[in-house]
């Protein structure tokens, strides 16, 4: 498994929406340049997340992007799920197709304890609890 750039910009978005959820409604154009990111993409992350649920848009000219949500309430699992499908190292068996004993002993001692630890992390860390975890030393580099 590995995230690609649509889920970690995304990831990106949704923390930045909540550090600056005290203000008005952020324009991406500003988050794309904070972030440095491409603002094409993160539209297209942005519509993703808005279809979901996680984002409300609002048009006119001081309009942008807030969070639909509060940030306690966005876990970071299922905004990943959203744009990167399921988040599974290996994928569950076939019902119907017959796993030989190896097979199955590899399943069970490796592959679901990765699943099932991955979705632990992801799926315990809120959007809330992202915010501030910025290290000054590291020129905002999140730790996530």
């Amino acid at each position: 498994m590995k995230i690609s750039t649509r889920g970690r910009y995304g990831i990106r978005l949704l923390i930045d929406l909540a550090e600056h959820s005290h203000e008005a409604p952020i324009s991406l154009a500003s988050v794309a340049e904070r972030q440095n990111i491409s603002l094409r993409y993160l539209e297209q992350v942005a519509l993703s997340l808005r279809r979901a649920g996680f984002l409300r848009s609002i048009k006119g000219s001081s309009g942008g992007y807030t969070l639909a949500r509060s940030s306690h309430d966005i876990i970071i699992g299922d905004a990943l799920r959203i744009l990167e499908g399921d988040m599974l190292v290996v994928d569950m068996p076939i019902p119907g197709i017959h796993e030989t004993k190896l097979q199955k002993c590899i399943r069970h001692v490796i592959f679901d304890p990765l699943n099932e630890r991955v979705a632990a992390i992801i799926d315990s860390k809120t959007l809330s609890s992202m915010v501030g975890t910025v290290d000054p030393d590291e020129s905002y580099m999140y730790f996530i």
